[in-house]
This record gives structure tokens, sequence and C-alpha cells, in this order.
């Protein structure tokens, strides 16, 4: 297997060779009697996408923020081994849309993943557009599992009009859509709490995994949890050493009452250290085994179904 990439930055472990990742994690997953990982929010990309989405991380473009090295640069067959190496049974695609017209390209591409790859969830993403009730509804009907939506990069509003009809289909399907409204790394007019509270409000039985656990509005988003009961969480980058703003520890209480909306998330390939180290930062809350169990494998499960025994 292919080395990750280097860069990564210093105190999150990027000395860390490739055999003693997979020893860790595998141990990890074991160590709870887990089969293995379920993980909602890992990215792949057309090659020629890739390589632009991946630029505005190497340039710290202005939607980034921040220096920002990729660990796992490989191609998308290493990428996909990878996981596998790492006992990565169910992983996404999750393509978004950041303007009109593309988001057919994008779901076709992901179509085609999920035929090459048969245990990843097969991704869609939608965009303000007429055609997106179109397009949403054959991919309900065709058997997408989850969808993502990304305003933070997209800038556009999640109740926006034109979204309406969408959510409508995705409330009465109960696909899961992996939506990242919070305003980390660098925020704009789309981001924050208020517009998927709205959303919400209008359609209170949509399946909604928020990113990022909506950082850094933590206290918003674990609300809307409490508040609609098929609203999740998803863990992507927090708790590690890398992400800019920390959870409070007052809403510790609250999130451990959560557990059963709590996602793993993890954000791969595009972090800048072992994949592991996500997972010792859920550890190290104290949570508990069950917690831990919950979280990386059987929410996730019972949500999206866990793949055939090999």
């Amino acid at each position: 297997m292919t080395e990750p990439g280097a860069g990564a930055a210093a105190g999150t472990g990027s000395e860390v060779s490739w055999a003693q990742e997979v020893e860790d994690v595998t141990g990890f997953w074991r160590g709870l009697g887990l089969p293995g990982l379920l993980d909602v929010h890992t990215h792949f990309l057309p090659d020629n996408i890739q390589r632009r989405v991946w630029a505005q991380f190497d340039e710290a473009g202005p939607k980034i923020g921040r220096p920002w090295p990729i660990r796992y640069r490989g191609t998308v067959e290493e990428r996909v081994e990878q996981l596998r190496e790492l006992g990565v049974r169910r992983f996404s695609t999750l393509p978004y849309a950041h303007r009109p017209g593309i988001a057919d390209y994008l779901n076709d591409w992901a179509a085609q993943f999920k035929q090459q790859v048969p245990e990843s969830l097969w991704s869609a993403t939608f965009y303000p557009e007429p055609e997106a009730g179109a397009y949403v509804s054959a991919g309900i009907e065709a058997g997408v599992e989850i969808f993502k939506v990304h305003v933070q990069v997209g800038e556009f509003d999640l109740d926006d009009p034109l979204l309406d009809p969408v959510w409508g289909l995705l409330a009465e399907a109960g696909t899961p859509v992996v939506v990242h409204a919070g305003h980390a790394p660098v925020g704009n007019d789309f981001t924050g709490p208020a517009p998927m509270a709205r959303v919400l409000a209008a359609h209170p039985r949509l399946c909604l995994v928020v990113a990022h656990m909506g950082a850094p509005d933590y206290l918003d988003f674990l609300a809307l949890a409490e508040r609609y009961d098929r609203v999740h969480l998803d863990t992507t980058m927090i708790f590690t050493d890398f992400w800019p703003t920390t959870y409070p520890d007052e809403l510790m209480v609250r999130l451990a009452d959560q557990g059963d909306r709590i996602l793993l998330g993890t954000d791969f390939p595009t972090i800048p250290y072992p994949y592991g180290h996500q997972l010792e930062g859920l550890a190290g809350l104290g949570l508990g085994d069950d917690w831990l169990r919950a979280v990386c494998w059987h929410n996730a499960a019972a949500l999206l179904g866990a793949p055939a025994p090999a």
C-alpha cells in the first residue's frame, strides 16, 4: 500500500507509518468488538474536480482560511484500498454541487463509483435550480442512500424556494442528507443554524446529518438534534488537535444523551493527520465503550444499513 502523503499537522502523528495506522485503527474497532467502522463523511470526486478542491486546500484559499495539508493524496483506487485495510466497511463519496448545472455530472460519477465499489454508500448532491426536484426524485427512486449539500462552498440558502420540493421529497423518502451548514472553517452569509432551523420547521421529518457537528455553533445544532428526532450530528474533525474550535465541556452530558444520533465522520482523505486520530479523540471523551460502539457502527448501521458479512 502506498504511504499516505507527508505534511500532516504537527502533533497529530504525521510520522506514523501506514502499517502502524492499520494496526491502530483495526485494534480500536476490534477492541470494541465491532466488525469494522461505518464512516458517513468521506469524499470521492471526479479527478478534475478533486484536483481543484485540493488546490484550494493547498493554497489555503478564502474558504479554507488556514494551512491544511492533505495526508491521503493517492489515486481513487489507492484511497479505497486504504479504507478497506483500515476496516471501514461502508463509506460515502459525498459529492457537493458548488454551482448550477453540475449536480447531474457529479451524481452520474457517484453512481458509477457505487457500481465499482459496492460497499460504498451511493451518494448524490443537489443545488437550488429548477431541475433539482426531478433529479433528486430520480435519485431516490434509483436507490441513492445519502445526499450531500455544502452551503459554505455553494453559497446558497438551505431554504431557497427552489429547494422546497426537494426537501419535501427527502422528508417523505427518509433519505439522509449530510449538510455542511456551520460557519467553520470560514463562515459566510449562508452558514449558521438559522436556515436549517427554518427548513426543519417546514419539514420536521427530514433526516439531516449535520457535518462537523455544526461547528462552531455546537449548541444551536445540538438543540436541533434534541428537538427533531431525525436530525443527526457527524463527528468529522471534531475532537482532533487540528480543528480550530473546541467542543464545550458543558455540552458533554447532552451529547452523551444524544448518543444514538451521533455518527462517525472523518473527512477522509482531506485530513492532515492519520485516520486514527479522529478515533483517539472520540475515545478521549470518556463517554464509554457503548457510546463508541454506537457512534462508530450501530447508529449508522441502523440509519443506512450494515454491509453483508465478508
